[in-house]
């Protein structure tokens, strides 16, 4: 048997019961304040909001960080000029840092005073950024960009003579897309390059290889599918706009990676583009191969492509507008590696019997 509780009539205290007077608290909802963002988290939000890279975004914090361990963890508010000075002094007397390197931290610094942390100061622009060396490029001749080329195979070697033969940069190379290749003109599109700057190359030779690489890679792609990945990054904010674009073809690396990885905010399982170390090694180990003294790099390709150009007497604002220089001048340093500048006057000691 089960006994059942008699019921109780509820009752509401009143105001005028409370003891002293005591006051009624209405407090309206989301009233709370929000915490504000750490110094970093702003750091990072007035990068995004200027669309700078992700490399940009990287470097910038890293010294920012640096920055302040320097002065013992202080505000950046609570300092100046002269503990601004202090930390790039020490980076070229301590550190050793080259010349840019050292102003690539007061570049980092003079965005954190003046887009971050609002602070128009005189000292900014009084501070003295240190002179870079200027050194001219090191460039292949076409035998030794040839014996560099024979001694790479697959993947590795198509993107090194997409390099030489389209004059790209390492990471445009790699962030290529599929949509960016057209076969029938037997032309590439350089797609926000560095400096946000589209550009058109034109490696003709590659046609037959390309074409045999991109068959592969959507057979590759097919797979995932079926996998239920074929994913990837797109840029900007594509995702949300075409929700489905992630696993169009047109949308896909050229030279993905060989592994998935996991999205954390999608749960997508997607390819990143293969990582440009994998072509760095690669490249240094055909050049000790091939026996070449000179310090070259996949740089050095592009160094070449222009070179090359030139020395085919193409005008200079062709090789300009294919490199996507901004200003003539940059492009001016391969005249003087074809000693057609100042380094192409004849020394007196030439016409002397030495």
């Amino acid at each position: 048997m089960v006994a059942l509780c008699p019921r109780r009539r509820l009752r509401y205290a009143l105001a005028s019961e409370h003891t002293l007077g005591a006051k009624l608290r209405v407090r309206e909802p989301g009233s709370r304040e929000t915490p504000k963002p750490r110094l970093l988290d702003r750091v990072r939000q007035a990068i995004e909001a200027r669309h700078y890279s992700r490399r940009t975004e990287k470097a910038y914090v890293h010294w920012i960080k640096r920055y302040v361990f320097f002065h013992g963890k202080r505000h950046p508010a609570e300092m100046g000029a002269a503990e601004v000075t202090e930390f790039l002094t020490s980076l070229a007397v301590h550190s050793k840092v080259a010349s840019s390197t050292q102003n690539q931290a007061l570049s980092a610094l003079l965005f954190l005073y003046r887009e971050v942390l609002g602070v128009e100061l005189p000292w900014l622009d009084d501070v003295v950024r240190a002179k870079r060396p200027s050194h001219l490029p090191v460039v292949l001749a076409r035998d030794e960009v040839r014996a560099v080329l024979q001694r790479l195979d697959g993947v590795p070697r198509l993107m090194a003579v997409l390099l030489y033969g389209a004059g790209l940069r390492l990471l445009e190379c790699c962030r290529l897309r599929v949509k960016d290749v057209d076969v029938a003109t037997n032309q590439i599109t350089i797609r926000d390059g560095k400096g946000h700057k589209d550009r058109p190359a034109l490696p003709a030779a590659l046609k037959t290889e390309l074409v045999a690489h991109l068959e592969r890679m959507r057979e590759q792609h097919q797979a995932d599918l079926r996998h239920g990945a074929g994913w990837v990054e797109l840029p900007g904010a594509l995702m949300r706009k075409y929700p489905n674009a992630g696993r169009d073809w047109g949308w896909q690396w050229v030279f993905p990676a060989t592994r998935f990885y996991v999205d954390s905010a999608t749960g997508q399982q997607r390819r990143h583009h293969l990582h440009e170390s994998v072509l760095q090694r690669a490249v240094k180990d055909a050049v000790r191969a091939a026996g070449i003294a000179k310090p070259a790099t996949c740089h050095t390709f592009r160094h070449s492509f222009a070179t090359h150009l030139l020395e085919e007497s193409h005008d200079i604002r062709t090789v300009q507008e294919l490199l996507g220089h901004r200003d003539v001048s940059t492009t001016m340093i391969y005249t003087h590696v074809l000693n057609r500048g100042p380094a192409g006057v004849r020394s007196p000691a030439d016409r002397m019997f030495l």
